[in-house]
């Protein structure tokens, strides 16, 4: 919602914050738009954009995690490849809140299979060998990681419920990031 300062009513160093009541007479129009107000102004469909790039990363990286799932073998193998699973339900969570947030933007999740490996940040991958998957899953996560902080850093203000998720998703990145350092050598 834009705030505006009223100068008019109270001297330097003691103005006021006000409403923009425009804004707030513009949002009771275009119902159909849901949640979506005019304030979001020209940025919806980029943080959208933003968002279905996102969403593919995210879907490559359930595949990627659940390949790496049921190919892992090895004396350490049981204990990571649950770890495998664990990362990959996570990042089917982050898929759907996503989808669910462009939707909520009124645009349209893209989840064609053959979009995906050109919209992702990250790859897929093929490894057979324990620690090549774990190099692959962390050098996923760290791009997941900084894509997400760059994301939170363009949409800024201009969409707090989306930066807010996207905040939420760059904890669990960071956190798998640091578990599958921890297994790297193991």
């Amino acid at each position: 919602m834009n705030a505006q300062v009223s100068k008019a009513e109270k001297p330097a160093g003691q103005q006021r914050l006000v409403l923009d009541e425009k804004a707030i007479d513009e949002a009771a129009k275009s119902l159909d738009e849901g949640a979506v107000t005019p304030s979001y102004g020209p940025w919806r469909d980029d943080v959208v954009k933003l968002l279905n790039d996102a969403l593919a990363t995210e879907l490559v990286c359930v595949l990627r995690y659940k390949r790496h799932y049921f190919t892992a073998n090895g004396v350490s193998s049981p204990k990571i490849a649950e770890e495998f699973l664990v990362h990959a339900n996570a990042e089917s969570g982050h898929a759907d809140r996503i989808a669910e947030r462009i939707v909520q933007l009124g645009g349209e999740p893209d989840f064609a299979p053959t979009h995906l490996l050109d919209r992702s940040h990250a790859d897929y991958d093929e490894s057979t060998e324990l620690q090549a998957m774990v190099r692959a899953n962390l050098v996923a996560e760290r791009i997941a990681v900084e894509t997400y902080r760059q994301m939170i850093n363009l949409i800024g203000d201009k969409d707090p419920t989306t930066r807010r998720m996207l905040e939420d998703i760059l904890s669990d990145e960071e956190e798998h990031a640091d578990e599958l350092k921890d297994w790297l050598g193991h």
